[in-house]
């Protein structure tokens, strides 16, 4: 497993945490309910994560909103919302990460712990937000 894609697990599993119990972000980046040692560059990555999905969530969950079509917010499971905010902060606020990699780290962790849909449904959610961040091309019409 790469250190990145370690970190992102990492900051979904405290996203979930938080969205649950609302626990204080200071608990959340110290890490300490993980079993294992873990290295530097991964928690450094995870922290990134979690708390810009934390402060940017009015931003993220209204991104979210706005691309659920046919859903309503209220009825995502838990565990897909919060790998949708993860990887929503990273489409609207990490540029140096192409759309394609975010997704299918998406993907990648909804296969592993969402439903047997989660993955399907993150795609489509994703690729749509994914579009919409993307700027305007300045091609001429033929």
């Amino acid at each position: 497993m790469t250190l990145r894609r370690r970190g992102r697990m990492i900051a979904f599993q405290a996203l979930y945490a938080w969205d649950i119990n609302r626990a204080p972000l200071d608990e959340l980046v110290d890490f300490s309910w993980l079993d294992q040692e873990e290295r530097p560059e991964v928690l450094d990555f995870a922290r990134f994560l979690l708390s810009g999905t934390v402060e940017q969530s009015k931003a993220v969950d209204t991104m979210i909103k706005k691309h659920l079509h046919n859903w309503t917010f209220s009825r995502l499971k838990r565990v897909d919302l919060a790998i949708l905010r993860m990887s929503a902060f990273s489409l609207l606020f990490q540029k140096d990460i192409a759309p394609s990699i975010v997704i299918d780290e998406a993907i990648a962790l909804a296969v592993d712990f969402g439903t047997d849909e989660s993955f399907r449904f993150i795609n489509g959610v994703l690729d749509s937000i994914s579009h919409d961040c993307q700027p305007p091309t300045n091609e001429a019409s033929p």
